[in-house]
């Protein structure tokens, strides 16, 4: 008996169509995996109606209260979902585009799965340095406010409690942990 032979374009088309299938599932795993890490920064009565957005606009979930949240940034390492409000969203586009942003008005923001760290006076930087003060935070909210209301708070982040972080910069605002540092 002799080997069955296809010709190669019915074996190309059928590689194909599998590859074409693999393709959705995977990207639903990624987008589940998306969603389940941008809503670790919000508490429960809040992931339940937030919109999940990923960093490139795409939609993983609709939602109804005003909150938006967004996994960790591909730039990052380690964690940093985070879930704010329409003033922090100003901001993030801001600080994702390196664009000026001044706050005018309250914004809140929740990062409760906390972070694997950011630089204290560097929007930017992507890693620690030893001129960086580099921090890893546990659960905290953060807040937007007009920069004459953040003068009064200290920018030292082992004082035990809220500080500015990126003080003279476009994208400062105030971290205020509630849980403890990783």
């Amino acid at each position: 008996m002799g080997r069955k032979t296809y010709p190669v374009s019915r074996v190309l088309v059928t590689g194909l169509a599998v590859a074409l299938m693999l393709v959705p599932s995977a990207a639903r795993a990624q987008d589940a995996a998306a969603l389940k890490d941008a809503l670790s920064a919000a508490w429960p009565g809040m992931a339940e109606n937030a919109t999940v957005v990923d960093w490139e606009g795409n939609v993983l979930q609709e939602g109804s209260n005003g909150y938006t949240c967004l996994p960790t940034p591909p730039m990052l390492n380690g964690t940093a979902p985070m879930c704010m409000d329409s003033e922090w969203m100003e901001w993030a586009d801001a600080w994702q585009n390196k664009k000026d942003y001044a706050a005018y008005s309250l914004g809140i923001s929740y990062m409760l799965a906390g972070d694997a760290g950011a630089s204290n006076i560097d929007p930017y930087a992507e890693g620690p340095t030893a001129a960086n003060e580099w921090i890893e935070e546990g659960a905290h909210l953060m807040i937007l406010a007009p920069a004459e209301l953040l003068k009064a708070f200290p920018t030292d982040p082992h004082n035990g409690g809220p500080y500015v972080m990126w003080k003279g910069t476009p994208y400062a605002h105030l971290m205020v942990p509630i849980g403890p540092r990783k």
